[in-house]
């Protein structure tokens, strides 16, 4: 029987800045209980610390710090930067693990803390569970560091532009992006600096919106969750392609040059099937999670090749490639993953990838995305005060089984509660919109009187 964590979601602890559990107090424990598992060698350890544009990253950032220097580990600041970067870093300069401090593309009010091991990915379930062991435990190690044995702080001064030569290294050096007027729209998050200096120092003319963080504005009204926003851009001044990354830069919405949006999916679906022609995607298969559209599906299989499917969060799809040895996969949601270059999603070396498809082909990014059709597909989102197993529920159940008998294989449907937030997300495909739509409806409606 699985253990359920009590502090760590989808994508590591996340909350409200200030409040249990994203406090300072948290902080310092989290910072403690990682610098004591990391800790196995007789040898000096360090810890690399970054995070987004929040206000409270500073907060947490100290509490963090201090932590992780209380144990006799040592601590690198890298400051604001994305969370694919401080992934490279980590592994870049040995360190034996990382600390991403960020919320990804929720509101600023809110923070998180997630790890990354030495290697750049994220921290399996039972090294979670044994962090959350550590800190529910009241775990106190007979001797604490004292004298010289106490942990140092470092600033980590070059880290962007470390970062910045890494990105640019795995797009194909004999190309450029001379010619092409690319909108990026940074959301006001991590990757403000970074995103316009890759696209730039490539050759491309860049228009850059949401690239002014003020502790306040991340992912306000910008960014992959307002992909409209860098759409209008995009129109306005006659770019060739835009894309648009969330808070701590790990995913990537794009917009081709008519101004429409593609989201991930389309991005898989494009360097999938190159991938395939090029027989460069090892076992014919690209990784995605359950919420990837069917048509994204059936266009790999046209193409040659099969999907698997795995639970929402990009930690998974790394699972499965890992597992299956695969080098492609990621979510509907931007987070994508070529895993020949980065170990996590990267929203700007995602976009990279596409450019160069651009390039090589020839092609705008319209042409290119006619390489997928998708099926329509309604998402909702329900406030639930509370997440029981929903198939312990016979209203919801039921209702669920109602919908996927009229449905009758010509789409899906299923329901799953948000890591991250008190939400339970309904998402329902078929072949007419206005069909799903009542049935997305009325399965809110049934979630909203049982749990809401």
């Amino acid at each position: 029987m699985q253990v359920k964590k009590r502090l760590f979601g989808t994508d590591g602890v996340r909350g409200v800045a200030n409040i249990e559990p994203m406090t300072s107090e948290m902080a310092l424990q989290l910072g403690r209980a990682i610098a004591y598992i990391f800790k196995q060698e007789a040898r000096r350890h360090r810890i690399v610390i970054g995070k987004d544009t929040r206000l409270s990253g500073y907060m947490l950032e100290s509490a963090m710090m201090a932590g992780i220097c209380s144990m006799g580990v040592d601590a690198l600041m890298v400051g604001p930067l994305p969370t694919p970067g401080i992934a490279f870093i980590t592994s870049s300069m040995r360190a034996d693990a990382g600390v991403v401090i960020s919320a990804s593309h929720n509101p600023y009010q809110d923070n998180g803390i997630k790890f990354f091991s030495r290697d750049g990915l994220k921290l399996p379930d039972d090294l979670e569970l044994k962090i959350e062991k550590f800190i529910f435990e009241n775990h106190d190690p007979s001797h604490r560091p004292t004298a010289s044995e106490v942990g140092k702080a470092y600033r980590v001064d070059d880290a962007i532009g470390r970062y910045v030569v890494f990105a640019k290294n795995t797009f194909p050096k004999e190309l450029t992006l001379d010619g092409l007027k690319i909108a990026v729209d940074c959301a006001n998050g991590a990757a403000y600096k970074v995103a316009p200096a890759v696209f730039y120092e490539l050759g491309a003319e860049v228009i850059t919106t949401g690239a002014s963080p003020n502790g306040e504005n991340i992912n306000h009204e910008c960014g992959a969750l307002y992909p409209e926003k860098i759409a209008r851009v995009v129109k306005e001044t006659g770019a060739h392609v835009g894309f648009a990354l969330d808070g701590d830069g790990d995913r990537c919405i794009m917009v081709d040059e008519k101004g429409n949006v593609l989201d991930g999916d389309y991005m898989l679906a494009i360097a999938a099937t190159a991938m395939l022609k090029e027989k460069t995607l090892k076992g014919d298969t690209v990784v995605s999670t359950i919420m990837s559209n069917s048509g994204f599906e059936e266009a790999i299989r046209n193409a040659g090749g099969k999907v698997i499917r795995t639970s929402v969060g990009d930690r998974y799809v790394v699972e499965e490639m890992l597992k299956g040895g695969y080098n492609l996969g990621g979510e509907q949601s931007g987070h994508i993953i070529f895993l020949d270059h980065t170990t996590t999603g990267d929203g700007v070396i995602s976009a990279l990838q596409i450019l160069k498809r651009m390039v090589q082909e020839g092609k705008p990014l319209s042409e290119l995305a006619k390489v997928m059709t998708t099926y329509p597909q309604i998402l909702l989102n329900v406030k639930v005060r509370e997440k029981r197993d929903l198939g312990s529920i016979p209203a919801i159940s039921k209702a669920l089984k109602d919908v996927e008998d009229k449905l009758r294989n010509r789409g899906r449907a299923f329901i799953r509660y948000s890591g991250t937030e008190p939400l339970a997300r309904i998402t329902i495909e078929g072949e007419r919109r206005e069909e799903i739509t009542l049935m997305a409806n009325e399965l809110a409606g049934i979630l909203k009187k049982e749990i809401g």
